[in-house]
């Protein structure tokens, strides 16, 4: 079988109040380049992805062109309005896509996923239907309620939850329509889809595909860029 292909969804549509930043987040810079840019070359650079699609809040359309122009990002397809959850903003590409093999949604702020880990993620969804990255539970795990331990819960079975999170076609859009139908948001795409009885496959990913939440989160960043920069000189 020859290279799957997929379109990608960045919702981008975000505020950045955890990072404090007083502007979307996607908009500060890691050695002097947007976030939101990083993840877009990452995109650009892979021959399997045949399209991008960004959600985004109407105000800052203009400037999000101008970024596409200057940094050479050519595969976006649209850039319709964001909603005011992420589900929403998914949605909203979702309804102006042409039908496509595999659809992978991903989180903007996370700029070091690689091509290696898209294309195990690509393979899975076609294969299985639908498929997340993750990594391992690293630290013991305890469930608590209001301040008390209740118990330890075995972290042999508990995974961190990435994205980009990949989905057959016509997987994902009845799952988006069925949640709009009933009204039901959840808190990624894959709990949309399971909800429909569906099995999500988990391909294990890199603990390195931080998304930039904090301002802690570009101390990090610049240090996996710089380490990056080193290893392909």
């Amino acid at each position: 079988m020859g290279k799957l292909h997929y379109e990608v969804v960045l919702p981008a549509a975000g505020s950045g109040k955890r990072m404090g930043a007083g502007q979307n987040k996607l908009f500060l810079t890691l050695l002097a380049k947007p976030i939101l840019i990083h993840t877009l070359e990452v995109f650009e650079q892979d021959e399997q992805c045949t399209g991008i699609w960004l959600a985004v809040k109407p105000e800052e359309r203009v400037i999000i062109q101008e970024m596409l122009a200057i940094y050479g990002i050519t595969k976006v397809k649209g850039l319709p309005n964001g909603g005011a959850e992420r589900q929403h903003s998914v949605h909203s590409c979702m309804k102006e896509m042409e039908q496509v093999d595999i659809v992978l949604v991903h989180d903007a702020a996370r700029p070091f996923i690689t091509h290696n880990i898209i294309a195990n993620l690509v393979r899975s969804a076609h294969d299985f239907g639908a498929a997340i990255a993750g990594v391992r539970a690293k630290d013991t795990m305890k469930k608590v309620r209001e301040g008390i331990i209740e118990e330890t819960v075995d972290r042999e079975s508990l995974w961190m939850i990435q994205t980009p999170q990949a989905f057959q076609f016509d997987l994902i859009v009845q799952a988006e329509d069925i949640a709009e139908k009933i009204g039901f948001l959840g808190t990624d795409e894959a709990m949309l889809v399971e909800r429909l009885g569906h099995a999500v496959h988990i391909v294990e990913s890199s603990y390195e595909n931080v998304k930039m939440t904090t301002k802690e989160d570009l101390v990090f960043g610049e240090a996996i860029l710089r380490r990056r920069a080193l290893e392909t000189k």
